[in-house]
């Protein structure tokens, strides 16, 4: 049967244009709106691949741009290589002295009545909202804080008391206003909350109930800062609204010269509804919104490419803990590709998807991108966080993030070909790639391979509440149960703790890896006890994730889902087994580190075999850690060595150096004559991580930005010490 080809269509957009005219080049549309309302008029026509050109200009979103399904199929392009930036930040101009240094605005008369923003820009950056103490921009992930005072003798732990020090006590007139910014107990993120009451004479603060109190109690030495207070308004780039009167008070960190400041009104900048299909965003700069700066939800082929993502999320969002660069909730086949995505408020990418009791694949993606000082606000914001079955995540760049670089939970997700570096900035107990299977079915399936992960480093407290940074931070880490995943073919270096974790996790691979200069130790195993509180508490979530999919076919191949969760625990009471650690490279330096440390397992069931080690330090030995059972020792000899190859451990395993082509310059080819090749070691393809050279990226050759990095150069810091 033969049928008609579809018509095609090109619209013109530009800021001096007219939605009432015709969108063509010479007559263009003024919005995005008004081209959307030209094709809905059209859709008549049975139209394919309709591209909106966006022309060159600054484009203020008076409110979120919404498509729908009736809107599928259209490209939303940057108009040849003119930069067309899409904002729903609005200007404010006309300010006055007020005291000092201090300038003032009156926000209202200028479109900002309705909305009390929560960010504030000005050339671009991100101001710093009035607080105590000041912002250090010499330090500015571990200074500039106060701490928890010791508890008197007859206080307690709490989510919702401050205990602050005398030294510490503030006047202000309107103490409600206020918010606390804390990093409670174990330092794994933060919160942000209202204060509710401040008790004078107790030295406390009480902190209103919010989303955010839904985590851990608040400690003596926990680090703080409260803001949002005009009486804290004393250094450059710091900002107070007045919420009664609408009145912006800013100190600027430059001469003004008449420039106007930004804030955003809107929450998102767009929203794609369930239905649509094969909606691609092309070339174009988003930024400034409180939340998510674009939302898909249950989309199909839908694309973000070769753009930018900057200067997104709030603390006032509607959004979930501080809003991300990009999300993608449900659907299939969406993706992110060689777009830019910097200063977000949680993750740069969040990508959801696939059913994993089916193991239906989405086949979401994001690849080819750059993703730097991401979790602004929220810090368990990450990189790119995965959840769902079937997604990938290849040959992105991530850096300066405070905490895990890709996190994700799930099954069948492929991580391959990243480079991910100077991550963990602000948090402990973290990693570049992380995993969690609390529900024990969580990440079967996954394949974490030829990725390069360097320089994690991680800040906390020490067993005596002293802060320390570099501290407790680790390469790849299987975490609470992960099961299933394969990790082949990385290369992982400097981490403050561990290369690798695996925590309570069976059942994994771990084959052609190279790791390098672990801090602590190179390999960290640590398993549990049947009788521990982690198993016995954990184990009904775990019973119900095994018994959601255990009938189901797909689930029959799954490794490791033999048994249920109730049946694993091994005679002597201990959970971990049925790992595979072969045909890796380990490069270390005994003098400062070990090679292993193995925490409540039993190595006869978990297999280390075919790999080649080399210690480089003045110290020729193997060291590994016995921990458990309440005994605790850090050996300095190889008695533990002696005993692992005792029990039949390491039979083919190599002692010798790999001969890498330069470690000193992180080049870990290696050379023709390894002794690895005889262990069957492959070349990892190291050409291939990170991002590549494509007309679908925002920028190249990619132009880094200043980091933790750089900062440490210039105050001549290395993390830790690598070699003697």
């Amino acid at each position: 049967m033969f049928s008609l080809p579809l018509h095609a269509i090109e619209l013109y957009v530009s800021t001096d244009g007219n939605d009432q005219s015709t969108g063509t080049i010479g007559e263009p549309l003024k919005t995005l709106e008004g081209a959307q309302d030209v094709l809905r008029k059209r859709r008549g026509q049975k139209l394919e691949n309709a591209t909106v050109y966006i022309r060159g200009g600054v484009y203020s979103l008076p409110r979120s741009f919404e498509i729908g399904a009736e809107d599928s199929s259209v490209t939303y392009r940057a108009y040849k290589k003119e930069k067309a930036v899409l904002t729903g930040c609005r200007p404010i101009t006309n300010f006055t002295p007020y005291k000092g240094q201090i300038l003032k605005a009156d926000t209202w008369s200028q479109g900002f009545k309705e909305t009390y923003f929560r960010d504030l820009y000005f050339r671009g950056k991100r101001q710093v909202l009035a607080r105590y103490p000041n912002f250090d921009p010499e330090n500015p992930y571990h200074g500039g804080w106060v701490y928890i005072d010791k508890f008197k003798s007859d206080a307690t732990e709490n989510k919702q008391i401050v205990h602050f020090k005398p030294a510490d006590a503030r006047k202000w007139a309107h103490p409600d206003e206020g918010e606390v910014w804390i990093f409670p107990h174990h330092n794994y993120w933060n919160r942000i909350s209202q204060i509710q009451s401040i008790d004078t004479a107790g030295h406390t603060i009480s902190l209103a109930k919010d989303g955010w109190d839904d985590w851990e109690e608040i400690q003596p030495n926990d680090r703080y800062f409260v803001r949002n207070f005009l009486e804290e308004l004393d250094a450059p780039g710091e900002w107070y609204l007045e919420k009664k009167t609408g009145v912006l008070y800013f100190w600027p960190p430059e001469a003004l010269n008449n420039e106007p400041v930004y804030a955003p009104i809107l929450d998102t900048l767009v929203k794609v509804s369930p239905g649509t299909k094969d909606v691609t965003f092309s070339g174009l700069t988003f930024e400034g919104a409180e939340g998510t700066g674009i939302v898909l939800e249950d989309t199909i082929n839908c694309l973000i490419t070769a753009s930018t993502m900057r200067n997104m999320g709030g603390p006032g969002s509607s959004s979930e803990k501080g809003g991300h660069g990009i999300s993608v909730a449900g659907g299939k086949n969406n993706g992110i590709r060689g777009c830019d995505i910097y200063e977000t408020g949680s993750n740069g990418i969040s990508l959801q998807g696939g059913d994993r009791v089916t193991l239906t694949e989405s086949g979401q993606f994001a690849e080819n991108n750059y993703i730097h000082h991401v979790g602004v606000y929220y810090k368990q914001g990450v990189g790119i966080d995965i959840r769902g079955c079937g997604i990938r995540a290849s040959n992105n760049l991530i850096h300066d993030g405070p905490r895990m670089g890709i996190m994700f939970h799930g099954n069948l997700h492929v991580i391959e070909y990243n480079h991910i570096r100077h991550m963990n900035l602000e948090t402990e107990d973290t990693g570049a790639i992380y995993s969690t299977g609390v529900d024990w079915i969580g990440t079967r399936g996954t394949v974490i391979r030829h990725n390069y992960v360097h320089d994690m480093l991680g800040y906390g407290q020490d067993d005596h509440g002293t802060w320390e940074f570099p501290y407790y931070s680790r390469g790849i880490y299987l975490d609470d149960f992960s099961c299933g995943i394969d990790v082949i073919g990385n290369i992982v270096a400097r981490c403050s703790d561990a290369c690798l974790m695996l925590h309570c996790a069976s059942g994994n691979v771990v084959k052609n890896n190279i790791f390098v200069s672990g801090k602590e130790q190179q390999i960290y195993y640590q398993g549990h006890l049947q009788k521990e509180t982690y198993w016995t508490e954990g184990l009904p979530a775990l019973l119900d994730g095994y018994n959601s999919v255990r009938n189901q076919p797909a689930w029959k191949k799954m490794r490791f889902m033999d048994i249920p969760p109730d049946k694993i625990p091994l005679s002597d009471g201990k959970l971990m087994q049925d790992n595979i650690f072969t045909q890796n490279i380990i490069y270390f330096n005994a003098d400062s580190s070990i090679l292993y440390r193995m925490e409540s397992i039993s190595p006869e069931h978990n297999s280390f075999d075919r790999n080649l080690i080399w210690n480089y330090g003045p110290k020729h030995y193997m060291a590994i850690e016995s921990y458990g059972d309440n005994v605790y020792e850090r050996p300095q000899n190889d008695k533990y060595w002696e005993a692992w190859l005792a029990k039949g451990l390491e039979k083919n395993t190599l002692l010798k150096d790999p001969l890498f082509v330069n470690p000193d310059k992180d080049d870990y080819h290696l050379k023709s004559d390894s002794p690895a090749f005889r262990l069957g070691f492959e070349q990892i393809p190291i050409e291939k991580i990170g991002p590549y050279e494509d007309p679908s990226r925002a920028s190249w050759p990619i132009n880094e930005a200043e980091g933790i990095r750089e900062v440490m150069e210039r105050k001549g810091i290395r993390p830790f010490a690598f070699k003697q």
